[in-house]
């Protein structure tokens, strides 16, 4: 039932946009990563195709339930949009405002491009030899991650990163401004693993916060 649902949602938007999007031309953008954000929870999409008044994301999760959710692209710009259908994996939505189709392909803005980091607030541990020290994952990219750890670290210093919802990675600092550094990992996530470790991440954080 749930799925006849999504099909004839679907159809319905296409039908109702055919003459709409036949003046607003698709542009298909296989792979382009970009951030998803319910309730100012983030999570990481795939762009599929964009015209001025809608786009189409591939997700890594259910739809996130809220009535109104915003995509942001690579150089942090957001865009109001609300969900239209749901169906295997993907998602169409509707901009509140019609965009600059252009610059939303480019990726071009105020902001330069940065690789997709998502926000997350979860507990780790740093591992220096014996040393073990508490600390908190702030974001997490495919290839690195910003954390929080009440010892000083040295630029360049390496060390082990554990937290439940990772396993365990070596790191490099490339950046401090204390309490917060940068890390590099020593090996990158897939987009997926990504996607879901983040998800996984928000969850326990905010089922712990409830139990409180």
């Amino acid at each position: 039932m749930q799925d006849f649902d999504n099909s004839q949602a679907r159809e319905t938007y296409v039908s109702q946009q055919g003459a709409e999007m036949r003046g607003a031309p698709r542009f298909t953008l296989m792979l382009r990563s970009a951030k998803l954000i319910a309730d100012g929870t983030e999570y990481l999409c795939i762009i599929r195709d964009v015209s001025e008044t809608g786009v189409k994301l591939k997700l890594f999760h259910p739809l996130p339930r809220a009535a109104l959710l915003m995509v942001e692209t690579g150089n942090g710009e957001r865009h109001a949009m609300n969900a239209v259908w749901e169906a295997k994996g993907e998602a169409g939505f509707r901009f509140v405002q019609p965009i600059n189709v252009d610059s939303f392909v480019s990726e071009s803005g105020l902001y330069p491009k940065r690789p997709l980091r998502l926000r997350v607030h979860h507990p780790a541990t740093v591992r220096i030899g014996s040393d073990t020290y508490s600390a908190t994952i702030l974001d997490i990219s495919r290839q690195g991650a910003r954390i929080a750890v009440g010892t000083r670290l040295a630029i360049r210093q390496t060390f082990r990163l554990e937290a439940r919802e990772m396993p365990l990675v070596e790191g490099t600092v490339c950046w401090r401004r204390e309490p917060e550094y940068g890390v590099v990992f020593n090996q990158i996530m897939s987009m997926e693993e990504l996607a879901q470790r983040a998800e996984r991440m928000d969850r326990h954080d905010s089922a712990a916060v409830a139990a409180e």
